[in-house]
This record gives structure tokens, C-alpha cells and sequence, in this order.
């Protein structure tokens, strides 16, 4: 009985091949009489019986060269730019085909190069949709697909557990209030089915929204639901005075310095330590498992250093790589139509979108989105226990079209697709999956500090500490995650400028918060130092229109909240008078609290003007959706489980803080039996 199930299987394998080698055939023939420049035929002519021949042997000899050759050569190129692999994957490709016209037996075949690039794309799109096709319809086979696309082929022979395992996955930037709102527009089906908003069906999963801390950007948050601590993570970038350095959340140096300490502060490896898998994030959750993630960027050894790898399983298959490189370019011209577009239109709030930025963002919303996707897709195959994955595209996208524009809204509708991939991959698991899709912050909606009053808070800074402004406002570097993602494809380090001059204040952003040190004093100053030194500082701080609110330390109440008008709150007295707090709603000052008592404070930390009625915000950086303080949807990112796991707000209270998130998480994998361990020092992870 099992020899006949394989020898059906071996034979379904092979109708399925000779299939596609027909299309292939057929496709290659239409090509040969539309494009000039492609014959499959000698100058003199040949029989219809001889051109049927000489494209059926051209189309074998391709797919075999692109299942044999094309493997080996994105292994080779693995240290080309990844960036750069997928502007290559043209041309290897018609390179390809070349090589198989000029090995075909019949003798006959030409192409010109540049035609040749076309013939190869599509050959390959169509030859991928075809078996793909076939596929589906079995499902042994489609699994076999799957697992092949995402190189987890010796994995698969493992032994699999029968318990549920727990997938997660991150979609960057989406606040609460947008999901739903995407949802009951219609945008995201795969997310509307599952809420069962229609009331037809009954729902598979529960919506729950949470609360960031003060810093409501990835850094903090990833930190804190992978490795259960955002201990003194004061914003997104920051200056610390004993090591003389600005640490920066999407710098792979300072990724790991903050995995480190995170581990040593918990004493455990993380969410993911037993039989996970980390895809497209900043942190490695102490997954043995490890791609696209920013803090082992930094190993110098090939062995410990894959970040990249991650791309090989996905663009090994020439199909997969032409799909992404042309969508790569098609995004590159929507981004390109969409800014032209909003520019005419006068469109207001608006940032600078040249440059690179179409470049950044096809990456985000097409390459990294295919590559993570296509490695959770294996690892639910693979049958691992915990699966965490990040995708960036909104975010990117609505940094600068804003978080409720028109671009962003059709990113959602991409992601809700790629959410139901994931969905079917799970089917053909081995073992039953939870999907858990959650984020790590929202966005909040506004024109840029910059924009609106017309210098940077570096230039306000430095007026009110008495030093020449420059003529021109300079800009302020982003912090989107993106970029973080773009250089560590790239295989380069990051670049944020180094600190100033220790005799003048360092003044950074973090979408709408700010933070400004001053080096030259190796402690945190207090509020009557920075007077003495600088009076004039606090007071155009603290009175600025576009500013909402200031911390500083205290050397009469320890910490002082700053307002308009003079005003200066006690921290132990913010319950009973809150002030410039009130308009930023619930959990504002445990946040502030909380943040205050972090070694690594700035002497001034710098909170945007902020409208509760609309909730705009003046961001620091130069993006007119912005996240990482408080004010808006910034702080309320979302949570959404299966209902067959416990309720995530156990206790009744709101959800709030990354802290929480992550014991939730471990929670449920101690539900569905997942294992949780201690910290092993001599445990090195291993990057798939």
C-alpha cells in the first residue's frame, strides 16, 4: 500500500513537470512570433514539426539550467548587496535563457540579449503560475512547494509535535483605530472574516487594543514583547553620557547592546528560545532560528552573521525572483506616480519624497514583505513552535503619505493578503497553528515641527541656549524602520551622525519626541543647573507653541513636568493636577514616570504640542505620520488572537506596556504547551 502511494505520488510529480514543460513550450512558440528579435528557426526556415522541436528542447534546457544552475548563482551572489540581487535577477535570468538556446540540440534558437531578458521573465512567471496551479489542487504537493520555496527540506524529515504552535506576525505601524477602520472599509477581508463582522459566521478571533510606554516605537515595543524588558529605552535614539555614544534602535550595533542588556536584566533568552524562529525584526527573541534580523548584523564571522541569508532561500527560485523584481519596479513607479500626484494636487501636510525614498519603499513593501513572508511560510511547515515576524510596509508608507492616506489604505489591502497566505500555509502544516497578528505601535497624523514653525528643534535649542542658528533649517534624519532593513541588506552600517561638539547640547528626534543632553556634564543635569547655564533654555522651550510638554530632573522634587506660562508640576503631584499631561490621555503619566527613572534620561526630554480633537501631533523628524511619544493614535497599537486562547486582559485592567504583551505571549504558549527556559549562556543562536 505505502509503494503504491509513492509511485502515485512520483507519477503525479511527473505529469505535474511534463505539464509545465508543455506551457513552457507553448509559451516559448508565442513569444518567438511576437518578439522580432526571438527566432526558433534558421534564416532559410524550418517546419512547423522542427520550430515545435527547437522550442520544446529550449524550454527543457531553460528549466533545467534555472532548477540547477540558478540556485548555485544567488548562493554565489549571496554577498551582493540584497538590494542589489534583485536589480541582478534580470539579467541572470536572460542569461540563462541564452545559455539554453545556444546547448540546444537542435541548433536552432536566437535571441537577442536584451529580448532575452523578456523571454526569460516571462517563461519563468508563466512556468512558476502553472505548477503552482497544479499544485494547489494536491495537497501533499502544494506542501512540497512550499517547503522547497522556503529551503526547509531536511527540517521537514524531523520529528513534529502534535500540540499547537503559536505565529506571529507584526504589522509595523498599524494603530488600532486604523485596523478597525480598514476592516469595516472592506481593505482587509482575511482580518473582517476572522472578526466576523458581517454576522454571518462566527467569529475566530477577539480584538484587543493596548498601550505603548512613553517610547511608542519599535525599538522599545519589539524589545519588550520578544525579550520581556524596555528598561531604559527612553525613545528610538538617545545620548549616553558614560559611554559617550548616541545608541540608535535601528543601528545593528546598538540592536545588540539592547538584546544584551534586555537578556541580562530578564535572565532569559526570550519569547522565542525553544524551537522558534525570528523573521524581519530588530531583535532575535533568542530564536535558534534567525533571518533579516537587525541585531546579529553586526558578527563578523559568515557562520554567525546571516542576516542576509534569509534572502536565498526565497530568490533561489528564479519564478520568485522575477515576481518580486518587477513588483519591486512597479512599486518604484507608483511611489513615483502617488508623490507626483499629491505635489500637484498641493496636497498639505507633505514631505520630501525623492532621492531614494521610491527605492526604500518598494523595498519595504515588496521585497522584505515576499522574503519574511515566504520564511514564515516554511516554518510553519517546518512545524516550529513559536514563529515571530515583522512587516514594515505600512509604516514606511505612512511615514510619509500619512497614516490615513490613500497610499497607506492600499498597503493595508497587500497585507491582508499576505495575512491570508500565511492562513493557508497553516493548513498544510504538520502540526495545528494560533495565528496572532499584533503591533507595535500606531502613527499619529501631522505637519512636521519643521514644516509648521519653520526651524528644527536643534535650531530652537540652540537659540535658546544662546548659539548661532544656522541660516538654513536642516533636516532631521528619519527613524523609519525601513531604512534599518534597506542597510542591512546592503551589508552597511548605519548612518547616524555622531554626537556634537561636547561644549554644545545634543538634540535628537523621535517622531514627536525629543531629546536633548548636554555632554560635557557627565550626570544627569537638574533643572536649577540647566538655569544657571542656560537661562533663557527652558522658559522658549517650555513656552514654544509647537511644544506640549518638558521633563526635567529636579533638584527640589526629584522631577519636574514644564509647561506654557510657567508652569512646573511635581511628578508626586501629577495625579491630582496633571496639567499639560491632561490632553494626552490615560497612562500619560505612569509613562512619564516610568521613563524618568531610566539611567539613561536626557537632561531635557521634549514632548510635541498635541490636539486631542484630532489627534495631530508636531513631529521632530520630518514625516508627517509620525510615532515614538505621546499624543494620538501613536500609543495605541492593537492585539489580535484566536478565541481559543484566554482572554489577554486577564485581570480586567487596560493592556499596557510591551512588558505585558510579552508575558501574554508566554502565557499563551504555555497554553497550547509550548516550553519556556532559562537563559543558557553557552547557547548561541543559529541564522537560518
Amino acid at each position: 500500500m505505502r509503494g503504491a502511494l509513492r509511485w502515485r505520488r512520483v507519477a503525479g510529480q511527473i505529469g505535474r513537470s511534463v505539464t509545465v514543460w508543455a506551457v513552457s513550450t507553448l509559451t516559448m512558440l508565442l513569444l518567438a512570433g511576437l518578439l522580432p528579435d526571438f527566432r526558433l528557426q534558421s534564416p532559410d526556415g524550418d517546419s512547423a514539426t522542427r520550430i515545435a522541436v527547437t522550442a520544446a528542447c529550449g524550454a527543457g534546457a531553460f528549466g533545467l539550467l534555472s532548477a540547477l544552475v540558478w540556485p548555485v548563482l544567488v548562493r554565489m551572489l549571496l554577498l551582493v548587496p540584497a538590494l542589489f540581487l534583485g536589480l541582478l535577477v534580470f539579467f541572470l535570468n536572460g542569461s540563462l535563457l541564452l545559455l539554453a538556446l545556444r546547448v540546444n540540440p537542435s541548433g536552432r534558437g536566437e535571441v537577442a540579449p536584451e529580448t532575452a531578458v523578456i523571454v526569460a521573465a516571462v517563461m519563468s512567471a508563466v512556468a512558476s503560475a502553472t505548477g503552482g496551479a497544479l499544485a494547489v489542487r494536491d495537497d501533499d504537493a502544494y506542501r512540497r512547494r512550499l517547503l522547497r520555496l522556503a529551503d526547509r527540506r531536511r527540517r521537514a524529515t524531523l520529528p513534529c509535535a502534535s500540540t499547537p504552535g503559536l505565529v506571529c506576525v507584526q504589522l509595523d505601524g498599524v494603530g488600532h483605530d486604523v485596523l478597525t477602520a480598514a476592516v469595516r472599509d472592506g481593505l482587509m477581508p482575511t482580518v473582517a472574516r476572522w472578526l466576523a463582522t458581517d454576522g454571518i459566521i462566527p467569529p475566530t478571533h477577539r480584538l484587543t487594543a493596548w498601550r505603548t510606554d512613553w517610547s511608542s516605537q519599535t525599538g522599545a515595543s519589539q524589545l519588550g514583547i520578544l525579550h520581556g524588558s524596555t528598561f531604559d529605552v527612553p525613545a528610538f535614539r538617545w545620548y549616553e553620557k558614560d559611554r559617550g555614544e548616541v545608541m540608535v534602535c535601528n543601528r545593528p550595533t546598538s540592536a545588540a547592546e539592547l538584546q544584551r542588556r534586555a537578556m541580562a536584566r530578564t535572565g532569559e533568552a526570550g519569547l522565542l528560545a525553544v524551537d522558534g524562529a525570528s523573521r524581519g525584526n530588530l531583535f532575535s527573541g533568542g530564536a535558534g532560528e534567525q533571518a533579516l534580523v537587525l541585531s546579529i548584523a553586526t558578527r563578523r564571522r559568515a557562520r554567525e552573521n546571516r542576516s542576509r541569508a534569509g534572502y536565498f532561500a526565497y530568490f533561489s527560485d528564479p519564478a520568485n525572483a522575477v515576481r518580486t523584481a518587477l513588483s519591486f519596479f512597479a512599486e518604484i513607479g507608483r511611489e513615483i506616480g502617488q508623490s507626483t500626484r499629491a505635489r500637484f494636487a498641493g496636497q498639505h501636510p507633505r514631505v520630501g519624497r525623492g532621492g531614494l525614498y521610491p527605492f526604500v519603499r518598494a523595498f519595504a513593501t515588496v521585497v522584505e514583505r515576499d522574503v519574511v513572508v515566504a520564511a514564515v511560510m516554511g516554518d510553519l511547515l517546518a512545524g516550529r513552535t513559536a514563529v515571530y515576524a515583522d512587516l514594515v510596509a505600512y509604516d514606511e508608507v505612512a511615514h510619509h503619505s500619512g497614516p490615513d492616506s490613500r497610499d497607506a489604505r492600499q498597503v493595508l489591502k497587500r497585507l491582508d493578503r499576505s495575512l491570508a497566505l500565511i492562513e493557508k500555509a497553516a493548513e498544510h502544516a504538520p502540526r495545528p497553528y494560533r495565528l496572532v497578528v499584533l503591533s507595535d505601535h500606531g502613527q499619529s497624523p501631522g505637519e512636521t515641527f519643521r514644516s509648521r514653525y519653520g526651524l528644527t528643534l536643534a535650531d530652537l535649542v540652540r537659540a535658546g541656549s544662546g548659539l548661532p542658528v544656522p541660516r538654513g533649517a536642516g533636516r532631521t534624519p528619519s527613524g523609519a524602520e525601513a531604512r534599518a532593513a534597506v542597510r542591512a541588506a546592503l551589508g552597511r552600517g548605519d548612518l547616524e551622525p555622531g554626537p556634537a561638539p561636547r561644549s554644545e547640547p545634543v538634540v535628537l528626534a523621535s517622531g514627536n519626541l525629543g531629546l536633548v543632553s548636554f555632554p560635557d556634564v557627565p550626570h544627569r543635569m537638574t533643572k536649577e543647573e540647566i538655569d544657571a547655564r542656560h537661562p533663557a533654555l527652558l522658559p522658549t522651550l517650555a513656552n514654544h507653541p509647537g511644544i506640549g510638554f518638558l521633563l526635567v530632573r529636579s533638584a527640589e522634587h526629584d522631577g519636574v513636568i514644564l509647561g506654557p506660562c510657567g508652569t512646573e508640576i511635581p511628578l508626586a503631584e501629577l495625579d491630582e493636577r496633571p496639567g499639560p499631561l491632561a490632553r494626552f490621555g490615560p497612562g500619560a503619566i505612569d509613562a512619564v514616570r516610568r521613563t524618568h527613572a531610566f539611567p539613561h534620561t536626557a537632561d531635557i526630554m521634549v514632548n510635541s504640542w498635541h490636539d486631542p480633537d484630532t489627534g495631530q501631533i508636531h513631529a521632530f523628524e520630518e514625516q508627517i505620520g509620525s510615532h515614538g511619544g505621546l499624543g494620538g493614535a501613536q500609543s495605541r497599537p492593537f492585539l489580535l488572537s484566536p478565541l481559543t486562547l484566554s482572554v489577554a486582559e486577564e485581570d480586567g485592567e487596560a493592556l499596557t506596556g510591551a512588558e505585558r504583551v510579552h508575558g501574554v505571549l508566554r502565557r499563551w504558549l504555555g497554553e497550547l504547551n509550548g516550553p519556556e527556559v532559562p537563559l543558557d549562556a553557552d547557547r548561541e543562536p543559529r541564522a537560518a
